[in-house]
């Protein structure tokens, strides 16, 4: 039952999982205040001022780069959770680390918020999009709309769904590989959904 697993993650471990998505959701939260409505010394201190200025003219890469990566663990991790507390079943059972399979998982997305920034700074310089990332080109947006009404429909998708909606059967494919390949090929099935 759902009840019964979501009482079974308890351990530090779960709640150093938990910890870290409420943070990225806290940091996500400062970052979009406005200069003018921080307070507080505590929000208004340089750090802060750097890394929320918007867009990639006033952050530079590494606050996009930041910004990707956050918003990556604030939504992505939450979506992991059954798979997480599928594989927490399995190595109690058949050992494994369960640190490790959250850092694969994390990694590739770390690396596709590295490539999301990178693109988002070309696109910014190319004047296709605003500091904000909104389109400013009618046929970027078109092309962006085109690529991902196909991608839905792709055997591609369909094939990591299937993978997702699974997670008992993806460990048991892949246990054999260890902690940090199952999250990292668990990640990008992900991605691929």
């Amino acid at each position: 039952m759902l009840s019964d697993r979501i009482h079974a993650m308890r351990g530090s471990h779960w709640l150093l999982l938990f910890a870290a998505i409420l943070i990225a959701w806290l940091a996500l939260f400062l970052m979009a205040i406005p200069p003018e409505l921080r307070v507080t010394a505590a929000l208004d201190q340089e750090f802060w001022r750097a890394i929320c200025t918007l867009g990639p003219d006033g952050a530079g890469f590494a606050g996009v780069a930041s910004m990707w990566v956050l918003m990556s663990a604030a939504m992505m991790a939450p979506t992991a959770l059954p798979a997480f507390a599928t594989y927490d079943d399995l190595r109690r059972q058949d050992g494994g680390h369960f640190g490790k399979l959250v850092m694969g998982y994390l990694a590739v997305w770390i690396g596709f918020s590295l490539l999301a920034a990178a693109l988002q700074s070309v696109l910014f310089r190319a004047d296709l999009l605003t500091a904000t990332g909104d389109s400013r080109s009618r046929i970027l947006s078109a092309i962006l709309l085109l690529v991902a009404g196909l991608y839905q429909f792709s055997s591609i998708k369909e094939a990591c769904l299937s993978k997702c909606r699974r997670p008992l059967v993806f460990f048991m494919q892949h246990w054999d590989e260890g902690p940090l390949k199952n999250g990292l090929r668990l990640r990008a099935v992900c991605l691929g959904c």
